[in-house]
């Protein structure tokens, strides 16, 4: 796990600006402690900051083929590197290294832009090949290695790990992109292949980039997609799933055990964090370790559980209380997440990896089961209503359900039953809007309301629920299979995986999820949909593969997750930091928003009459990104 930079000149030979290429690769020192290394030629440098997990003494990077006309730098790691070590050798290959990087640069030798198909793990990686005067960038399946990259104004190409990588190599100071601002107050975060700055972009997911000296910057091409065809090993009966699934799992673990430093995993309680840490235990030959934080509140504490897990399987347990109300972390999160990002259970997370990094470098989370195992109480909701859709036509739900739901007062202090208002406009929307909705932080209308003339102006119709649907058109099908390709897309690989790799990685951890890796994830997409949400109940398929492993109270438990307590802490310890921030001049000199909506936005979350916690959490990160941007001057 590292940082990558480079630069590449498309015009020419001209020689490489060595103080920005250093300015980039030091921007980045937290992802690798261990380490630094640069490469230059004329018309090309490479930076690569050194976590060292694989290969200690022989894994330095920028790394480079037998006769240097090749070289890699790579962020992450491989699993399937010995297998494809050994293929590689008996084509006839060298190796120097013991480490997986350099399998990645033998796979580009063997089958070029093809090698990527290879490669089984998480990876965003560049190779430099000086015979076809080439720059190749690559990103794995699912994202959960970031690569941002930009076209400079002198003609120069820029990447990075991190997007502060890539601006301060700018020459100019970047402009804000309405439309990433606009899919940030929907979401909470800037979806892929965007960022806040409009001449940035992310790799997606599953997406590789061929740049050639002399030829324009081209448009990236998609390798892979997530297929929830059936396939012809899928099993016939949920029972044959179920031991499959537990066989899949223990393999997958093995892989993600192989380390030369220590492995440790991440443990909640919860069945997803339960299940790695079980089959970790099964899995080693020494009792691995596992780190759980708990919390002094007892409501969002899951830490019974996770003692139980660790006792039962004689797991060396590190336990820690920490204090989730760190708000002094705010511009620290602002710092190292890059751009705005209003995920809360950022800050809980960063507290997580702080703890685990003082046990171990590397561990092993259980994010993704709830993306392929159709986890979350959303998928349950939005199929009842799907089946509500499919008996009228939408003129007629938009009449009968969204007309009443735009009225319906927003009861956020009433009994749940009274809450209709988001089912009612959720039924009177299709497919895609109502999925976007589910998954929205601030709604349209009061979207609407929060952005001043200028940032309407210069979206120009332009809707965040646009980038569903553009990934809707490849959705499969069935209801539910087609909820979870755009989580996928969206939900997971903009929300989830930033979260946990800028967090991880400020501290110098990697994290590995071993429910992400690739083969698991094609495999779980073919089984039945009904085998993963049975009647109403999320993860069946998991939890019957898991009966004879972990306890009955554990299958059996309400999904809790990292939930913190955001409209109290705003409207207490928060609640002085709330109004400097959002009725700040931050905000209110940058022409972005309506002073009478961040007005109301305030008082009526102070007074208790609205619960505008998730507006402004988003708010707030805004404005510390933007006090950080103004200071940086990009």
């Amino acid at each position: 796990m590292c940082g990558i930079v480079g630069l590449f000149d498309l015009t020419g030979k001209r020689p490489v600006d060595s103080p920005r290429l250093q300015r980039m690769n030091h921007s980045q020192s937290h992802r690798g402690p261990d380490g630094a290394g640069e490469y230059q030629e004329p018309g090309v440098g490479l930076g690569h900051r050194r976590l060292a997990i694989i290969d200690l003494h022989g894994g330095r990077q920028p790394l480079s083929n037998e006769d240097q006309s090749a070289w890699l730098v790579f962020n992450g790691e491989i699993y399937n590197f010995q297998t494809l070590r050994q293929e590689l050798l008996a084509r006839g290959h060298h190796f120097a290294t013991r480490s997986d990087s350099e399998v990645i640069l033998h796979a580009w030798e063997t089958w070029g832009v093809g090698c990527v198909e290879h490669l089984q793990g998480m990876f965003a990686f560049a190779i430099w090949d000086r015979n076809s005067a080439s720059l190749f960038l690559a990103r794995d399946r699912l994202g959960m290695k970031p690569l941002y990259y930009t076209r400079y104004a002198d003609g120069w190409v820029g990447f990075s790990s991190e997007l502060q990588g890539v601006t301060v190599g700018l020459e100019r100071p970047a402009p804000l992109s309405m439309p990433a601002l606009e899919c940030y107050f929907a979401l909470g975060y800037v979806p892929d292949p965007w960022t806040i700055h409009p001449e940035i972009y992310k790799l997606e997911p599953g997406c590789c980039l061929l740049l050639r000296r002399g030829a324009p910057l081209p448009q990236p091409t998609r390798y892979w997609d997530l297929d929830f065809s059936p396939r012809p090993d899928t099993p016939r009966t949920l029972n044959q799933a179920a031991e499959e699934l537990l066989e899949r799992l223990r393999e997958t673990i093995r892989s993600h055990l192989v380390a030369d430093v220590p492995v440790a995993g991440f443990l909640s309680g919860g069945i997803d964090s339960s299940a790695v840490a079980a089959l970790m235990a099964q899995e080693s030959s020494t009792p691995p370790q596992v780190c759980t934080v708990s919390f002094a509140d007892p409501r969002h504490d899951e830490t019974p559980y996770a003692t139980q897990i660790a006792g039962q399987f004689g797991l060396t347990h590190h336990l820690e209380q920490v204090d989730p109300a760190r708000f002094d972390l705010l511009e620290s999160l602002a710092r190292h997440y890059g751009e705005p990002f209003a995920d809360p259970s950022a800050l809980p997370t960063w507290l997580v990896c702080a703890m685990a990094r003082r046990h171990v470098k590397v561990v092993l989370s259980g994010d993704g089961g709830d993306e392929s195992l159709a986890g979350y109480s959303r998928f349950r909701m939005l199929l009842a209503e799907e089946r509500i859709r499919a008996l009228l036509p939408l003129n007629l739900r938009r009449l009968l359900f969204g007309l009443p739901g735009h009225w319906y007062p927003k009861l956020d202090w009433a009994p749940r039953w009274l809450r209709a208002r988001n089912t009612l406009l959720s039924l009177g929307r299709d497919w895609v809007e109502a999925a976007f909705q589910s998954v929205e932080i601030l709604p349209e209308e009061l979207r609407a309301k929060l952005f001043t003339p200028r940032v309407h102006r210069e979206l120009q119709g332009f809707r965040a629920s646009d980038v569903w649907r553009h990934h809707a058109r490849n959705a499969p099908e069935h209801p539910l299979s087609r909820l979870q390709y755009l989580d996928f897309k969206g939900f997971l690989a903009g929300r989830v995986l930033v979260k946990v790799d800028r967090a991880s990685m400020a501290h110098g951890l990697e994290v590995r999820a071993p429910l992400l890796d690739h083969p698991l994830v094609e495999w779980l997409a073919a089984i039945p949909p009904e085998w993963k949400l049975h009647q109403g109940i999320g993860k069946h398929l998991l939890k019957e593969s898991l009966r004879s492993i972990l306890p009955a109270e554990i299958l059996t438990r309400p999904k809790q997750g990292f939930n913190m307590p955001l409209a109290a802490w705003l409207r207490g310890p928060l609640a002085h930091r709330l109004r400097e921030e959002v009725l700040g001049p931050t905000l209110l000199e940058s022409g972005l928003f309506e002073t009478k909506t961040l007005h109301h936005l305030v008082e009526t979350h102070l007074s208790g009459r609205r619960n505008n916690a998730a507006p402004l959490w988003a708010l707030l990160m805004f404005a510390a990104f933007e006090r950080l941007r103004q200071e940086r001057n990009f």
